[in-house]
């Protein structure tokens, strides 16, 4: 695990492979491993950077001064990317990442010269109606973790409206104890978690879609078809919305495309990657 350390905070991250640089943004209560099956079939061929970014399970927290409001979380993606000195990132989101890298895509695109979103929050679905009631209970004094508790058994996390629902196939293999640990640990971090839910607000991803129809880079959805809360409606409407934008249909697999279908999304990923950088 390697670190760089932005005005925000420290942000830790993994690197294997050499090449043309993808860097794999997760999303809420996940944290890099989301992409553990993905990056070793693709390090071959690109260099794979894997931040984990401030969305509840990062190790270390933030400054108690950083911005974590969405456009906040997209301007340290776009530090990150400058720490690393990084051009022509093809820029790879899912879930609440997928949010954030349409708003990096959007107000700070220097560095991206490819944008693909799994599944992942769009238009007003940021966040999807099973979950905003953690957004309630992040104004709550002591709410939140009082819902977290509970996370501490699988049974638990094996609910809709926690992992259950995100990941089709061999739930038992996910780090989803490991997700909810440093908030349960971490006091700094659960600060930081609760920031992030009170920041979430449509206008953001309605703002974002807005100025992506002018996006000059190519833009590829791989969506999981199967999904309960980023429906294939969604990703049809962002298709039609970001300039020049392709939709690839993912079968047998939820929300968590990475888990469910890795060898399918890092086929996705090389192809788009290597194609000619043409912009409908």
């Amino acid at each position: 695990m390697s670190e760089v350390r932005l005005t925000q905070g420290p942000i830790e991250y993994t690197e294997s492979g050499e090449g043309p640089p993808i860097v794999f943004v997760h999303g809420l209560l996940v944290d890099g491993r989301l992409w553990r099956k993905v990056t070793p079939l693709l390090e071959d061929r690109f260099r794979c950077i894997v931040p984990n970014l401030p969305l509840g399970s990062h190790r270390q927290a933030m400054n108690p001064e950083a911005d974590l409001s969405p456009p906040g979380l997209a301007r340290i993606v776009a530090g990150f990317l400058e720490a690393l000195e990084l051009e022509d990132v093809v820029l790879v989101a899912n879930d609440t990442g997928g949010a954030i890298s349409q708003i990096t895509a959007a107000n700070h695109p220097e560095r991206i010269g490819r944008l693909l979103l799994t599944n992942c929050d769009a238009f007003d679905n940021f966040l999807p109606p099973a979950f905003r009631g953690l957004q309630w209970a992040a104004r709550v004094p002591g709410a939140l973790t009082g819902i977290m508790q509970g996370m501490r058994f699988e049974p638990l996390r094996r609910l809709p409206n926690a992992y259950g629902w995100l990941i089709k196939r061999d739930f038992d293999a996910a780090p989803t104890r490991e997700w909810v640990e440093p908030y349960l640990s971490d006091k700094d971090v659960r600060r930081d978690t609760a920031k992030v839910l009170r920041g979430i607000d449509p206008r953001y991803t309605n703002e974002a879609a807005e100025k992506l129809r002018d996006f000059d880079r190519p833009a590829l959805l791989a969506w999981a078809i199967e999904d309960r809360f980023f429906k294939l409606s969604f990703a049809e409407r962002l298709a039609a919305t970001i300039n020049g934008a392709t939709l690839e249909r993912i079968e047998d697999s939820y929300t968590f495309v990475s888990e469910d279908q890795p060898e399918r999304l890092a086929d996705v990923i090389a192809r788009f990657a290597r194609e000619p950088a043409t912009v409908g």
